[in-house]
């Protein structure tokens, strides 16, 4: 039975794979795990493939590979199908599984409950929680948690202007956008993620 630590290595490893195609480097598992050690990090691979979790291939950069389904996840959910939101299709049985922590649970993500109705046109509603992407920089358009004056937090819609000031747009018709110097603005995350409970 594979550890907390090696399911980690697991997950990444599987995450990566299905992301990029090809398998990551010792050095990118070490830096997941927040350690420098690349040993330690080639240990869980063994450990997993004694497991029979993945193969090893000795002398061969990336060569690493799945094998199996693996370890269920401890935080997933069965996708059952499609439903839709528009004309009504046929709800079809699926049988995969979503895994949660892939979404939302990474070391430089964090969550923020959201107070205001700001943002209500883009979905965001009072009460909601969101998922951060923690970063200093954003794109255009990206809904963005940005300091203002180092002292006032809020979620809007960054856009660049040609001046160079930032203009900070709320998605609610009835609110005015911020127009403000970019030296005032201090971008600390991206939305990537929202979370809302109806019980």
């Amino acid at each position: 039975m594979p550890t907390d630590r090696q399911r980690q290595v697991y997950d990444f490893v599987r995450a990566y794979v299905a992301r990029h195609g090809y398998a990551p480097k010792l050095r990118e598992i070490a830096g997941h795990l927040g350690i420098r050690s690349r040993g330690v990090a080639h240990r869980h691979l063994r450990a997993l493939a004694e497991e029979g979790l993945i193969a090893i291939e000795p002398e061969v950069a990336r060569g690493v590979r799945l094998r199996g389904r693996g370890p269920r996840p401890p935080y997933t959910l069965p996708l059952l199908g499609r439903i839709a939101a528009g004309r009504p299709i046929e709800a079809i049985a699926g049988e995969d599984e979503i895994d949660l922590s892939q979404f939302f649970v990474n070391r430089n993500r964090f969550v923020l409950r959201v107070a205001g109705d700001s943002m209500i046109e883009d979905g965001i509603l009072d009460g909601d929680l969101v998922i951060v992407e923690r970063r200093d920089s954003a794109d255009d358009g990206e809904i963005v948690v940005a300091l203002i004056d180092g002292q006032e937090a809020t979620l809007k819609r960054l856009q660049r202007n040609r001046d160079g000031s930032v203009t900070l747009r709320p998605a609610n018709a009835r609110l005015a956008p911020l127009r403000l110097s970019a030296a005032r603005v201090a971008i600390q995350g991206v939305v990537v993620g929202q979370f809302r409970s109806y019980r």
